[in-house]
């Protein structure tokens, strides 16, 4: 009998851990209807925006970007799917933006990652000088043409 009440034990423990991480994550129920996720979306954007001196804090991007230039990069990449009208996919999108959110937040990312995915990959800061110092036309053009 003490085996079964120790194995119920653990068994409840687990069932009651798992609610708290899916919590902690923060996985949002799905919206209701379309102006729900809008409003959702705003609070993400919201909440990215407010997260940005800690961004800077943190990557010590002071010297590579500006607030608003983040700003703009984070509403540029909400722009992008402003075409979507499907609450599910909305919620599916914000759930990934959090993720990454929170990856940066978090630090699990390094300052590279975010000057290559969010300043430079942007197009807000384009290093160009030493690339258009090729000798053909072709590797001119291949360098505007595929510049990442």
């Amino acid at each position: 009998e003490e085996k079964k009440r120790f194995s119920i034990q653990r068994l409840n423990k687990h069932q009651m851990a798992a609610p708290f991480t899916l919590r902690k994550i923060g996985v949002p129920p799905n919206s209701a209807n379309l102006t729900e996720a809008r409003r959702r979306v705003f609070d993400f954007f919201r909440a990215a925006c407010r997260s940005i001196p800690t961004i800077m804090d943190i990557y010590n991007l002071q010297d590579v970007v500006a607030p608003s230039q983040l700003r703009f990069t984070i509403s540029a990449q909400i722009r992008n799917n402003a075409h979507v009208t499907d609450p599910k996919v909305i919620d599916l999108l914000l759930f990934k933006g959090m993720e990454e959110l929170t990856d940066i937040v978090d630090h699990a990312k390094q300052r590279h990652h975010i000057i290559g995915q969010y300043v430079v990959g942007e197009g807000l800061v384009q290093n160009t000088g030493s690339k258009d110092q090729g000798k053909s036309d072709f590797l001119k053009n291949f360098y505007t043409s595929n510049y990442f």
